[in-house]
């Protein structure tokens, strides 16, 4: 009875929504990826807020229910059969009323598993797609035979964009850069890459006094380019996040001056990235929504590039990941002992991390493993020291965020 009132619920939200927008008309801009979706959206919502009343969806509200909801009003959370009624009934009276409604949306677009992309796009049609990136073992691979299905289920997005449409690509992701053959609509690719349109030049994570402070980088187009700065925001992830919205700015008429002044309200989203002080004095660097093998990656390479007297790992599993979690563990293993002075592992999956970081050169003495995260924060709060940066990042149902609450500075 719960699954057909579940189905039920979810084909009237779809019919709410697709009225919802025949109605109304916004431009909808469509983002999906495998990392980077929900940065790239508020980033995108960021920009386009200084020229047109833009609705961007709510955390990671990307799937069958979050979409519509969306699309439906600025609901920030689920609830139960209340929640839903009430939702039904206000949309009711809004497509038989009239009222006030965003002239863009910007919405995200999960796929979790083959055919989630077809359903969504028969809800909300986007005139403007963006892709964020794939990387060589993407989250969610466990539910499609490999990556290769994986980025042809993200490529529904942009082949059903229409011709007057836009197509923003990532340039440095190749499974993303051929997509291109994919759309009818107009290609914009953006990324560190010299064929990118638009392109990241003069990256920097910065930092005052010794404490990472921000980024600062160029971006360029058509031959012109301006100087962008984000607070608080750090990494190459962050880069192209900026550079996806300026790709969908100039899409819409915008130029680079008026862009980089947009990107100053841009606010990295919380737990993708985030830098938070710390109890005796050190620097948390919470990255604790979610984790995959490429973001990994990133979240390392960022702080490789800051100074401290000490690095801690603090690294859980990355999940969904499938045949490929062994591997893709181990790879991490043998990051971490290159840059991290100590290193933390939750979960049976990161154990591979802390073997593979221990073959790599890592003292043992230096390693410390859990199962669980609520078993790892008072061990975490004793071991660090005044002056660490620490690293905290996992798959969200890892529950790293616990650690986070733990050791940062109230």
């Amino acid at each position: 009875m719960k699954d057909f009132l579940r189905q039920q619920l979810k084909n009237f939200l779809r019919l709410l929504a697709r009225w919802m927008i025949r109605k109304y008309q916004p431009s909808v801009i469509g983002v999906t990826g495998t990392v980077g979706k929900t940065s790239a959206k508020e980033a995108i919502a960021a920009v386009l807020k200084s020229i047109r009343k833009v609705r961007a969806s709510s955390g990671n509200f990307n799937n069958e229910f979050g979409l519509p909801l969306t699309v439906l009003g600025e609901w920030e959370k689920t609830g139960g059969i209340i929640f839903w009624l009430k939702v039904i009934f206000a949309s009711i009276l809004k497509l038989i009323f009239g009222g006030k409604y965003p002239e863009i949306l910007v919405l995200e677009y999960g796929a979790d598993r083959p055919g989630d992309l077809k359903y969504l796009l028969d809800l909300a049609r986007p005139q403007i797609g963006v892709v964020t990136a794939i990387g060589d073992i993407p989250v969610h691979v466990e539910f499609y035979s490999g990556p290769d299905a994986v980025a042809k289920e993200k490529a529904r997005l942009v082949e059903a964009l229409p011709a007057i449409g836009f197509a923003v690509l990532n340039y440095d992701d190749e499974s993303v850069y051929d997509m291109r053959d994919k759309t009818r609509a107009h290609v914009i690719t953006y990324g560190f890459g010299s064929g990118a349109e638009v392109r990241i030049t003069n990256f920097e994570n910065r930092a005052e006094d010794g404490k990472p402070v921000g980024l600062s980088f160029k971006l360029e187009y058509g031959g012109s380019f301006v100087p962008v700065r984000l607070s608080n925001a750090f990494g190459k992830a962050q880069a192209y996040s900026a550079a996806v919205a300026a790709a969908v700015g100039l899409s819409f008429g915008m130029n680079l001056v008026r862009i980089s002044e947009a990107l100053n309200y841009y606010q990295v989203p919380p737990r993708r990235g985030k830098l938070v002080a710390g109890e005796k004095e050190t620097l948390v660097f919470d990255d604790t929504y979610n984790a995959s093998p490429l973001s990994m990656h990133a979240a390392i390479d960022t702080l490789r590039e800051f100074k401290a007297p000490r690095k801690v790992a603090v690294l859980g599993d990355m999940l969904e990941i499938g045949k490929y979690a062994i591997e893709a563990h181990e790879e991490i293993g043998r990051l971490v002992a290159k840059v991290f002075d100590i290193l933390v592992t939750v979960g049976p999956r990161a154990k591979f991390i802390a073997d593979a970081a221990n073959k790599a050169g890592l003292s043992k003495k230096n390693i410390y493993t859990f199962d669980f995260a609520d078993e790892a924060k008072g061990p975490v709060e004793d071991l660090i020291k005044k002056g660490d940066l620490i690293l905290i990042k996992a798959s969200r149902a890892i529950g790293l965020d616990k650690i986070v609450e733990e050791i940062r500075q109230l």
